[in-house]
């Protein structure tokens, strides 16, 4: 494929519905302007956010959203040729999904979802499925991760937590994502704040987990995260696209704004693989998990494609 413009948004999204629309539009028409292939906006983008990890105000959610919904429409008019995606509240539907594992049962308010469109429609959707300290009581959990083609390749896409996980990473890479959007609502520590942001330990963490996902799949991440305040919560920003060996290749820092890139994927990734290749090189029926002294049982491991 040819090179393609990438872009990572840090931006503050808050919960007035409208508002967030047409900010997420008005982005979307300047990355245009500015050649950007690729667009990944932070979690929660359309209605903001819940207020308290811990505790969250069951009255005070986000708004849930429709899949083919009038707010995604107009994502998909805005987009055009651009690849993008966007984090909203998913409304929870009253099907087998809504109480199939028990983890939230009975459903919560809705999913915290993505979905990633082009002008010709939805290419691809996620439901976040790793969840942090109280944000079950909120959400219902998502209980899959899959890749799905784009006019910029084959993508994957991750929110907040999921990639602390390094099976979350794993498994879009090996159904064959290149890239993957992780969007984020990622905040300073809600227990040990420091008093700089740059110098939180989160802060800290979510640079690492960006570059470990990316430089361990050998693949393009490209992180985006909300700035500003949320209730008790203080967002990161720190929006950045990291390279198949793991490199920062553009950041906003802590500050507002879009980190770019522009960068043949395909071919950056064949040469990250060309003398080591992560994926065809591992080992699956050698990873066998082991409860630790003192833990409960362990779950059976997600069997992963071994292409």
């Amino acid at each position: 494929m040819a090179p393609i413009t990438i872009g990572a948004v840090a931006a503050h999204f808050g919960r007035d519905l409208e508002r967030s629309v047409a900010k997420v539009v008005g982005i979307i028409e300047s990355a245009r302007r500015d050649g950007v292939d690729l667009l990944v906006f932070p979690d929660a983008s359309l209605g903001g956010y819940i207020g308290d990890l811990r505790s969250p105000d069951l009255t005070e959610l986000p708004p849930v959203l429709a899949t083919d919904g009038p707010e995604i429409a107009a994502i998909i008019a805005a987009a055009g040729d651009m690849t993008v995606c966007v984090g909203y509240a998913e409304v929870s539907d009253d099907g087998p999904d809504a109480a199939r594992s028990g983890y939230n049962s009975p459903p919560r308010s809705g999913y915290n979802s993505a979905v990633c469109v082009s002008g010709d429609g939805i290419l691809g959707t996620h439901r976040k499925v790793h969840q942090p300290a109280g944000e079950s009581i909120a959400y219902t959990a998502g209980d899959r991760f899959t890749a799905f083609d784009t006019p910029v390749g084959r993508m994957g896409m991750l929110i907040d937590y999921d990639k602390t996980f390094p099976e979350a990473a794993r498994a879009v890479a090996v159904d064959g994502a290149h890239v993957i959007a992780a969007l984020s609502a990622w905040p300073a520590s809600v227990t040990d704040r420091a008093s700089r942001l740059p110098a939180d330990r989160q802060s800290r963490l979510f640079d690492l987990y960006d570059a470990a996902r990316a430089a361990e799949n050998q693949v393009v991440l490209v992180s985006s995260n909300q700035t500003g305040v949320m209730g008790s919560l203080r967002f990161l920003g720190q929006a950045k696209i990291v390279g198949p060996g793991g490199e920062i290749l553009a950041t906003t820092r802590s500050k507002g704004g879009m980190a770019t890139v522009t960068m043949d994927v395909e071919t950056e990734i064949t040469r990250a693989r060309k003398v080591l290749h992560h994926l065809a090189e591992r080992r699956p029926d050698t990873y066998v998990p082991a409860a630790p002294t003192g833990a409960g049982p362990v779950a059976a491991p997600q069997t992963l494609p071994t292409n």
